[in-house]
């Protein structure tokens, strides 16, 4: 009898064994070994462009594939509303006023290749952390966190001076005055002003000249001469740069080293695409870290051949179906070199879509979904909620969805810690640990407030009540939307941070995320019983968080924007900057 008991319960004891071998991937994170990392990240990407965040006219299998097969966040937070900031923030896990990467003017991003100010150099990226831990480390793609301080080779802000062993890409951000074919987009309403105020000075001088020959006007020809030697040195002043974007903007790098000069955007998809691929093949035999930083769906929206006109929605959703090719393609790589179990995938855009980026009848920015505002608003939720995914088959629950508040900022301790490093102790830190969360080994993000900011000015802050489930969102400053009731400032282009372009409120305006996520409905004390309390929690928590902030050099102040000659990164003699290395391979 004690015979067949045993043969009778040994299969039993073995299915039991088996099946917590099983689960120990997601209740033991001891068991858990260094993965590789795969980080892809959209530019402009609205919440709204992807199948799985809701949108059923634009086609993107793949990225809605790893949402199917992993983690799927539907409250993930950027820290900023713009390029620079938010990517300063996610490579550092810190807001980015706290290294001064947002800005107190208009000029919220880095604006030129020749500009001083960057990532500043006593940053840590996750990137360093996974270098000094035996990572080989690649970033693909956009940087947009400057290149030098004070010599044109000195590369104090280049991705190689934060943790990247191996750079290809643009060292700026895509922006259409790269495609010779459309209109200028940097500065636009800014060089008006420069061209109508050239014209101005020349008409003035040339009426000037043809009164003094007809004898008209009297006047010295030595003060002609000084008018019209004002007038070309005005027009060269700023045409130099301003004339020469394409030039001094659009090129693309291969470590230090420039190898398009300007870039030839006809091959930029598909060079990026193999440099991601190889990267992968190189590295297959050791730890990798690789971050594709797309230059998807940044205006002016390049797009092969082969994608144009297979969308419902014109050039832009032909540009966001391409890029879920280009996931595609990667996701295939790791499949093909036996590396998807070992993989973390990781899917995000740096911040919403931009409502206002339209040419004439054509709608080129993205679309956020239910969410109010878009890029450049810090606080709507339109320009801060972005889609959030990942994949590790094996550890993450497949198919899971997670409503919890998380950042963009959460990934740097996340991979580190999965690394085997640690983070800086020496800073205040902003980014939460996500492994527990994304395991179901905890039930709630660590995250209590989140602050979100337009540049440096605080506009709403978040608190999640975990008691309760709530998420209360206070606004101290909106947007002045123009035209008034438009849901966007489509007179400026942008919405402004601070000054005439908004409104301040006090007290806040009040939402509750969880029963309005359209922030349609602001509440008040007497719609909500918990309107004065919730308030003075808000307002403690931003009295608490501000004594965390220490003063730091602005690295886009108006002295560190500007284009200065001497950092202008130039493959020739400068100013003679042209190459193409890759048409000549």
């Amino acid at each position: 009898a004690s015979f067949t008991l045993l043969c009778f319960r040994s299969p039993l004891v073995t299915a039991l064994i088996f099946g917590l071998l099983l689960q120990a991937p997601f209740t033991q994170p001891s068991t858990i070994t260094r993965p590789n990392f795969v980080l892809l990240l959209a530019d402009d990407l609205g919440i709204g462009d992807v199948g799985c965040y809701g949108n059923d006219t634009i086609r993107t299998p793949n990225i809605d594939g790893l949402a199917k097969e992993g983690v799927k966040l539907t409250q993930h937070i950027a820290a900023a509303p713009l390029c620079t900031p938010s990517r300063a923030a996610f490579l550092t896990g810190r807001y980015p006023l706290r290294s001064g990467m947002d800005a107190i003017n208009d000029y919220r991003v880095i604006f030129w290749n020749a500009g001083s100010g960057g990532l500043p150099p006593n940053e840590t990226t996750f990137a360093k952390i996974l270098q000094h831990q035996g990572y080989s480390t690649g970033l693909i793609g956009k940087w947009h966190q400057g290149v030098n301080c004070e010599s044109r080779n000195d590369h104090c802000h280049h991705p190689l001076k934060h943790g990247f062993d191996y750079f290809y890409g643009m060292p700026f951000t895509l922006i259409s005055d790269c495609q010779p074919t459309e209109t200028p987009e940097m500065d636009r309403a800014f060089r008006r002003k420069l061209w109508l105020s050239t014209q101005m000075i020349g008409l003035i001088t040339l009426t000037a000249v043809l009164g003094r020959l007809t004898g008209l006007i009297s006047v010295h020809w030595r003060t002609l001469t000084c008018l019209a030697a004002f007038s070309l040195l005005f027009f060269i002043s700023w045409f130099s740069s301003y004339g020469f974007v394409r030039y001094w903007n659009c090129i693309m790098m291969r470590n230090h080293g420039i190898t398009e000069q300007p870039m030839v955007t006809d091959r930029t998809t598909s060079l990026i695409l193999r440099e991601s691929i190889s990267f992968i093949e190189r590295n297959k035999h050791k730890p990798f870290l690789l971050f594709l930083s797309f230059l998807h769906s940044h205006t002016p929206l390049l797009t092969t051949e082969k994608f144009l006109g297979r969308s419902r929605h014109g050039l832009y959703g032909d540009n966001v179906e391409e890029m879920d090719w280009m996931v595609g393609q990667v996701l295939d790589a790791i499949d093909k070199e036996g590396l998807r179990e070992t993989t973390l995938v990781y899917f995000a855009s740096d911040h919403g879509g931009w409502l206002e980026r339209q040419e004439g009848e054509r709608q080129l920015g993205g679309w956020n979904g239910i969410y109010k505002g878009g890029k450049a608003m810090g606080g709507w939720e339109g320009g801060i909620r972005v889609p959030g995914i990942f994949r590790w088959p094996g550890v993450l629950p497949a198919g899971t969805v997670i409503d919890e508040p998380t950042s963009l900022m959460d990934i740097y301790p996340t991979v580190v810690h999965l690394a085997g490093g640690e983070v800086p102790q020496d800073r205040v830190m902003d980014g939460r640990d996500l492994l527990p969360l994304l395991r179901g080994a905890a039930a709630h993000s660590e995250h209590e407030f989140l602050f979100h900011y337009c540049g440096v000015h605080l506009h709403a802050v978040r608190w999640h009540q975990r008691d309760t489930g709530a998420v209360w969102k206070a606004h101290y400053m909106t947007p002045i939307f123009s035209p008034p009731g438009a849901g966007a400032c489509y007179d400026r282009g942008f919405c402004q941070c601070f000054g005439e372009g908004v409104t301040h409120h006090e007290p806040p305006l009040l939402f509750e995320l969880s029963q309005d996520p359209s922030e349609a409905k602001p509440l008040s004390a007497d719609t909500e019983p918990l309107f004065d309390t919730v308030i003075r929690k808000i307002g403690r928590a931003v009295e608490e968080h501000r004594r965390t902030l220490t003063p730091v050099p602005e690295q886009l102040s108006v002295s560190n924007v500007v284009w200065k000659p001497w950092l202008q990164p130039c493959c020739g003699t400068f100013p003679f900057c042209w190459c193409d290395k890759e048409g000549d391979n």
